[in-house]
């Protein structure tokens, strides 16, 4: 397999892509943290603990897909410059690592978004149980 310089390449637009994700995914998270603590000092409540808990979590995550998508883009411009250079070996393996970090950074992003989902779940089923109580008042 011969690797050209345009290769690396392809990887930029789906990094910037995934970073404007991951960006508008922290700002949302952001924006729901300082809700949270305004309603956590107005009146302390243990559903508001488990959020806090759940959201400390996924933005944890974020912070490793953030990191994990970053070291991709920089080993894929490591690896451009090896190409352009003439290092073809060492261009062809720090495109292999790039390519393993962006995956790594996916399989992160997969997880933050099931327990995104978990959450969201756990919300509708607490407006359920609410609904189906006043309904039976």
């Amino acid at each position: 397999m011969s690797l050209s310089l345009s290769t690396p390449g392809l990887l930029f637009p789906a990094i910037s892509l995934l970073f404007l994700s991951y960006t508008n995914r922290f700002l949302s998270y952001a924006a729901l943290v300082r809700g949270l603590h305004e309603r956590w000092g107005e009146h302390p409540d243990p559903a508001v603990q488990m959020q806090i808990g759940n959201l400390r979590r996924r933005l944890l995550l974020i912070r490793h897909m953030q990191t994990a998508g970053a070291m991709s883009l920089l080993i894929c411009v490591g690896s451009m410059l090896a190409l352009f250079l003439g290092a073809i070996s060492i261009g062809e393996v720090l495109f292999g690592v790039s390519l393993v970090l962006m995956v790594l950074s996916l399989t992160l992003l997969v997880r933050e978004i099931q327990i995104s989902l978990d959450a969201l779940d756990l919300q509708l089923r607490d407006m359920s149980n609410d609904a189906a109580a006043q309904s039976r008042s």
